[in-house]
């Protein structure tokens, strides 16, 4: 099975940089003709991105082109963020990406979006959907999706990856700050109001690392509110609850502003997002993958937040390089998004800042 990745950038963005990234492929791949090809591009492309769909078919001799723009891309060579940059996984004859001409079941699907094009709807339909939300660095910017060699005009496209199988898991790296969850008493659109009848700011103050217990400012950045599924006594420790961002806190009433509207009767807790709980949640979750694949896998795909990279991690992809020590020399791509879409708890959920990885074997 000949797969590989190449990875070219460049102070300007031009079709070339596609073309040298698939042909550094190729080459390590020994192909002169590839099957499918993943192509990422920075957001530089995103408004015009066919000169460099074509020159990637060109140099691959194929014209399944699959991919998007978005923030940063990576290989397991390099990451490239804040420059104009290409990276591309070639396939050669036994593997290949296909659309699906029907229902797919229970199929794992690679799943690449624009912001606009999520929707709850379509996640939960049938199969299981991993892959990353494209954009650039501000969630605001121009995005592209591209299938078959052409921009995906619906904003989204997913390919089951034939000749290979597959294993997809998420790392959230948030650190809980409780063993177990408060009940929501009271809540008002999007603000938590009250836990176990307390004022749910002085619930996360108290929570907090001293060191972070400031208003000025406080560190929204890094707190997130986990919200319980199922048993809250034994959630957080078997992982069943889903994360929501702390948008806003309020010292006159005491609430605290999610991204997701709460509901009273629900478990919430605290938890803060730590580089050193990332590092060794993706540890352990790149084990647990490693053993339910059965064997060491031949690629792997990684689709981790732009706010989940080298920013948080002070200059240096920790989730790269971890995937880098436990599978060296393993093909791996994948780009930094603005979401992680992944199966998770029996549904397809949509994660921020997350990374989410699959390992594949040939089969």
């Amino acid at each position: 099975m000949a797969i590989a990745t190449g990875i070219a950038t460049h102070s300007v963005a031009s079709e070339s940089l596609a073309y040298q990234a698939v042909s550094s492929a190729m080459q390590k791949a020994g192909l002169s003709i590839a099957s499918s090809v993943l192509l990422f591009l920075t957001p530089e492309f995103a408004r015009d991105p066919l000169p460099a769909l074509h020159a990637a078919a060109r140099a691959a001799s194929c014209t399944q082109i699959v991919g998007c723009s978005a923030a940063g891309i990576l290989t397991e060579a390099d990451w490239v963020l804040d420059a104009p940059a290409a990276a591309a996984m070639v396939f050669g004859p036994g593997v290949s990406l296909e659309a699906m001409r029907e229902a797919p079941g229970n199929e794992l699907l690679l799943t690449l979006a624009a912001p606009n094009a999520i929707h709850t709807e379509w996640l939960d339909q049938p199969g299981r959907r991993f892959g990353g939300v494209s954009g650039d660095a501000t969630g605001q910017g121009p995005f592209g999706v591209w299938q078959g060699g052409r921009v995906a005009q619906i904003g989204r496209c997913e390919v089951a990856m034939r000749g290979a199988e597959g294993v997809v898991g998420v790392s959230r790296g948030v650190r809980p700050l409780s063993q177990r969850p408060f009940a929501v008493t009271q809540s008002a659109g999007l603000d938590v109001q009250r836990l176990a009848g307390q004022p749910a700011l002085n619930v996360l103050k108290r929570e907090l690392p001293l060191e972070l217990c400031t208003d000025d400012p406080f560190p929204l950045h890094l707190i997130m509110a986990g919200i319980a599924d199922g048993d809250p006594a034994t959630a957080i420790a078997e992982g069943r609850y889903r994360l929501a961002p702390v948008i806003s806190v309020n010292s006159r009433d005491g609430s605290v502003t999610l991204s997701v509207r709460p509901s009273s009767g629900e478990q919430l807790f605290w938890g803060m997002r730590q580089p050193l709980a990332a590092e060794n949640d993706m540890r352990l979750m790149l084990e647990r993958l490693h053993q339910k694949l059965g064997g060491t896998p031949d690629f792997g795909l990684c689709f981790p937040c732009m706010g989940r990279g080298p920013y948080f991690y002070g200059g240096v992809d920790r989730d790269l390089r971890l995937i880098q020590q436990r599978f060296p020399g393993m093909p791996l791509i994948g780009f930094y998004g603005n979401g992680e879409i992944a199966p998770f708890n029996g549904s397809n959920q949509l994660f921020q800042y997350a990374a989410v990885v699959g390992l594949f074997r040939h089969v």
